[in-house]
């Protein structure tokens, strides 16, 4: 399908320039051969504590999808906001909803319907009598958004207004309600369920909306043994709450901790080549690309691989973002930036498909 171009990164929240190092022999860097300062060694240590208690505590109301709860991890660390997509019964609620009782931030949820309006979401203006003067006057009500972690939950089920509601916030960390401006509480993350677009009630993402998340997590079925699992554990008594594990102040420390990860100069390279290999007008493209692809991703992917090859590799405990990781968060950084158009839709050329086989023909390279 045919779609106007995302808007252009924010140019006054670039990608740190000053961490790109030679290419390394070893696909990852020691503590000795790291360029981070020894605090900075021991906090990537601690990260990775911190990472594991958050998989165990999840653990306990979470049956399986290890991948869903990384690349969560991974957007959250990493100052990104992050889109599930899945059938409903999969939980998807019950995830975002248990990563916010596990951190001890402010939580909001917004059910998403066809009736939802826009103010909503951000909060409005009303007549209040002031108690001191005695004179009607307006009084702005923050809305849900105005949390650390916002649930936007079955996001797609409104209509384009009321989800672009939404875009300021994500970008901006602000919101605009008559005249006046807003700043959001930091760290602040939006966490969206999205239900397949082929169901009945569904409305279809903007493309500017989709640029602003980070990773488009796709969220499948159980394997047989998991959902055996699920029947045992999750119908005999209730569970008890989840402890909370870190801060919102810890989390801020962490968020500028990944964005301080040395990435070596081809890691840039290969992010750079890989996203403008998506686009059918470029050069680069491949012929098949020009013959399957409407619209390819914008600068934004470029960043978002990049941070998420940094945060993937903080959260593993290394000191030094590599390739393994760059390819690990391509899928969920370019699938939903990728446009096929019609042809690919006649032969079962997804988005997806489209990202894993040039992310193969460049490693055959």
């Amino acid at each position: 399908m045919d779609s106007a171009p995302a808007d252009t990164p924010d140019p006054e929240d670039p990608l740190p320039d000053d961490e790109a190092q030679d290419s390394p022999e070893k696909p990852q860097a020691s503590p000795e051969e790291s360029t981070l300062p020894p605090d900075d060694v021991a906090a990537i240590d601690e990260l990775g504590k911190v990472y594991q208690a958050l998989k165990d505590e999840l653990a306990k109301v979470i049956i399986g999808q290890e991948e869903v709860v990384e690349q969560l991890a991974i957007c959250l660390f990493s100052r990104g906001h992050a889109l599930l997509m899945g059938v409903p019964g999969l939980a998807k609620t019950l995830l975002v909803s248990s990563v916010g009782e596990c951190m001890d931030l402010s939580f909001s949820r917004i059910q998403f319907t066809p009736d939802l309006m826009p103010a909503d979401i951000t909060g409005t203006d009303i007549i209040q009598e002031s108690a001191v003067t005695g004179k009607r006057e307006f009084e702005y009500i923050k809305g849900p958004v105005f949390a650390n972690l916002l649930l936007a939950d079955e996001i797609n089920r409104a209509p384009a207004k009321t989800q672009s509601a939404l875009l300021e916030a994500m970008q901006e960390n602000k919101v605009t309600a008559l005249g006046h401006t807003y700043d959001l509480d930091q760290p602040f993350f939006v966490l969206a369920t999205q239900n397949p677009i082929e169901q009945e009630g569904t409305y279809p993402l903007p493309e500017a909306q989709l640029d602003r998340f980070m990773f488009l997590v796709e969220v499948d079925y159980p394997s047989e043994d998991e959902e055996r699992r699920i029947a045992r554990e999750t119908t005999g008594v209730d569970r008890s709450r989840l402890n909370a594990l870190v801060t919102g102040q810890e989390v801020l420390e962490f968020q500028k901790l990944v964005r301080r990860m040395p990435v070596p100069d081809h890691i840039y390279d290969y992010a750079v080549e890989l996203v403008r290999k998506t686009r059918p007008n470029s050069d680069d493209a491949p012929s098949w690309i020009k013959e399957y692809v409407g619209w390819g991703a914008g600068p934004r992917a470029v960043q978002y691989l990049v941070l998420g090859a940094k945060g993937r590799a903080a959260l593993r405990g290394n000191y030094m973002a590599s390739l393994e990781d760059i390819e690990a968060v391509a899928v969920p950084v370019l699938t939903h930036r990728v446009i096929t158009n019609f042809a690919a839709e006649s032969q079962g050329m997804t988005s997806k498909r489209v990202v894993e086989r040039l992310i193969e023909e460049m490693r055959e390279d």
